[in-house]
């Protein structure tokens, strides 16, 4: 469900690359003994990986394979814009301002986003899809030319979560603006990965590592008996280089970031991350930030939240909320770090 058929192909390198990452840290610190178990496939535009240690010897990989992509194919069907049978697919169709009958599940995710973007004064907006569409990111892929300032504000009068209302007994949904359009491209990949950690852990498997897309959740130990060791990229454009190995379990993990998925024109870049309170890319020196939290729902969707605000807005919001968070900054002499203190206490920083 990543937002572009022209950034789609960086897209899909950027997570091949990360999934690559995580397994040559998990080999790096499993001495001569392989991961008990690990499957692998297609969803959502990109890969899925899931690592499971000292599971029991007597379980069905087929099985567990085959219970992880229902689950997905689920999310899919719910929750997918480039599926035009998808349940979001005909609800963003549905040109009404009646409500609309929906699954508990898209309800769950859609209510959980309004909450981020509440809490974030609409930095975070789930309804901000045309204008990433406007801007060349989405399915409608356009030149390397910006908008004009006018189709900008036209768009920008159709963006904004206030203009849907939920309702949740029966589970529904009422568009106040009938041609309001959801995308949950940043929030779906975190609960995907929230779903099959419960999946696992119903199946007593509590030892594991999910990501879809760069979104993951880690619990217990690696095949070492230790925590989880998971690289941060380096934002930098020209290459592919670890910034920084953290090492944690028992929580999700999400990174947003503006060094993928860009143009230029004129000189000036443009971000894939559009400010829905304005309608332009973000256009400050925060290259990513890295989110921990109990669920990846939420680290996705802070992640997003947090790269819109910017370096010095995001902070605050991340230090007053008591987030885990990690920035890198662009300064003219190279990459600059910041955290919370969340951070530093509780998932040391170790330089690689």
């Amino acid at each position: 469900m990543i937002l572009a058929t022209r950034v789609k192909n960086k897209t899909l390198t950027r997570n091949f690359y990360a999934a690559l990452m995580i397994a040559l840290l998990m080999a790096c610190s499993g001495g001569d003994r392989d991961p008990l178990l690990h499957v692998t496939g297609p969803t959502m535009g990109t890969q899925y990986n899931v690592t499971i240690v000292n599971a029991p010897p007597d379980l069905n990989a087929t099985r567990i394979k085959a219970g992880i992509e229902s689950i997905l194919n689920q999310v899919n069907r719910q929750m997918s814009t480039y599926r035009a049978d998808s349940e979001l697919s005909r609800l963003n169709d549905n040109m009404t301002t009646d409500w609309i009958d929906t699954s508990t599940d898209l309800l769950d995710v859609i209510e959980a986003a309004f909450r981020v973007s509440r809490l974030t004064k609409g930095a975070f907006d789930v309804t901000v899809g045309p204008l990433v569409n406007l801007w060349g990111f989405g399915p409608d892929a356009r030149g390397n030319d910006p908008p004009a300032i006018n189709e900008v504000r036209d768009v920008l009068s159709r963006i904004g979560y206030e203009k849907v209302s939920i309702r949740r007994s029966p589970p529904a949904i009422r568009k106040l603006n009938e041609d309001v359009y959801i995308d949950l491209s940043a929030i779906a990949k975190g609960y995907a990965v929230d779903r099959l950690a419960a999946y696992l852990e119903s199946r007593g498997l509590v030892n594991y590592l999910i990501e879809i897309g760069g979104d993951l959740k880690v619990n217990g130990h690696n095949v070492n008996g230790m925590p989880w060791a998971i690289a941060i990229e380096k934002p930098a454009a020209e290459g592919r280089m670890v910034q920084r190995v953290v090492h944690f379990t028992d929580q999700a993990m999400a990174t947003s970031g503006d060094y993928r998925n860009f143009f230029e024109h004129n000189g000036q870049r443009y971000s894939h991350t559009i400010n829905p309170l304005n309608g332009l890319p973000v256009s400050h020196s925060l290259a990513s930030v890295t989110v921990w939290s109990a669920t990846a729902m939420d680290a996705d969707a802070m992640a997003t939240a947090l790269m819109v605000l910017g370096p010095e807005a995001g902070y605050e919001f991340a230090h007053r909320r008591k987030l885990s968070a990690y920035f890198i900054l662009r300064t003219k002499n190279g990459f600059a770090e910041k955290s919370t203190l969340d951070v530093g206490q509780h998932l040391p920083l170790k330089a690689h």
